[in-house]
């Protein structure tokens, strides 16, 4: 495990990598990594005491996606980029989990992370991922869904990469606005997929669900890795389930999901899928061939 950034906590709860960055932990001593974390116990303990009515209704286990993840070298201590995205992917496959990837800077990163979604292929044609850009400008992000498209089941927008003040210089990412996450969700619609607009954490990205309806809102503080307000995804997602949910086809929400207790909590607040990143990217680094396998078995069997 030597160069490996991940600490090797017993519970992955921000504590152990305050501030981290490069690394594993977050900005602002990691308070909305801590907060994410927390979260969902909070929300579990609410729904229990003031809110029994929830639990009468039956539940399904949302889906478990991995969540997109890149900057191996410098966040997670991997030995090499490329290697990273295709270790991943192949074990998160195996343990029996939806995939996602990211793009990034430079832009091999999103051509490392489709190269190993079209390897898995080659032995699981039946093998996709979600795709998400960060809000470079419309050409350039449709560019880059065309790319994509043929191993995404869904194609998305990170909006909250546009919080990330030295990638955002570095790249000229845009702030984007309704009209024109409309425009992406109708080229994104005719080839069949759904559209995706993840990073939802403010009063302002509510509006853009109100305005724009895309498919799939995805609830994210890019792990509490990005400077915008201080809070968790469960305390957004329960004060804004009812809009969420009206004006959008399904939920996902990410952010210090650990536990199928805390998974359960996200789909009493009406999410269907649930997406998971450090927990697999420290399993991997401990066992490359069986170690998202072992975090999944562990997170079954753990509390509900």
């Amino acid at each position: 495990m030597s160069g490996f950034k991940c600490n090797f906590c017993p519970v992955c709860d921000g504590c152990g990598c305050i501030s981290e960055m490069p690394g594993m932990g977050g900005p602002m001593e990691s308070k909305n990594f801590i907060l994410n974390c927390e979260g969902w116990k909070k929300i579990n303990i609410m729904v229990e005491k003031f809110h029994p009515e929830l639990l009468s209704e039956k539940k399904e286990m949302p889906e478990i996606r991995l969540g997109p993840m890149t900057g191996a070298v410098e966040n997670v201590g991997y030995h090499d980029e490329k290697s990273f995205y295709f270790d991943l992917i192949e074990s998160c496959h195996k343990a029996g989990v939806k995939l996602s990837i990211g793009d990034g800077c430079p832009d091999e990163k999103l051509y490392f992370g489709i190269q190993a979604v079209e390897n898995l292929r080659t032995s699981f044609p039946e093998a996709k991922a979600a795709v998400f850009i960060k809000p470079y400008s419309d050409e350039k992000i449709l560019e880059r869904y065309e790319k994509a498209f043929h191993i995404a089941d869904g194609l998305g927008i990170d909006i909250d990469a546009y919080n990330i003040i030295t990638m955002r210089k570095k790249v000229s990412l845009e702030k984007k606005n309704a009209t024109q996450l409309r425009h992406l969700k109708e080229w994104v619609n005719a080839k069949g997929l759904p559209f995706i607009i993840k990073g939802i954490f403010t009063d302002s990205d509510l509006e853009l669900v109100r305005e724009v309806k895309p498919d799939v809102a995805f609830i994210s503080n890019h792990g509490g890795r990005v400077e915008t307000r201080i809070g968790s995804t469960a305390d957004f997602l329960w004060t804004n389930r009812k809009v969420l949910s009206e004006n959008s086809g399904t939920i996902w929400v990410d952010g210090g999901i650990r536990t199928t207790s805390d998974a359960m909590a996200a789909s009493l607040c009406g999410a269907t899928t649930v997406l998971i990143g450090r927990p697999f990217a420290s399993a991997l680094c401990r066992d490359k061939e069986n170690g998202p396998s072992d975090f999944m078995k562990e997170f079954k069997s753990g509390p509900r």
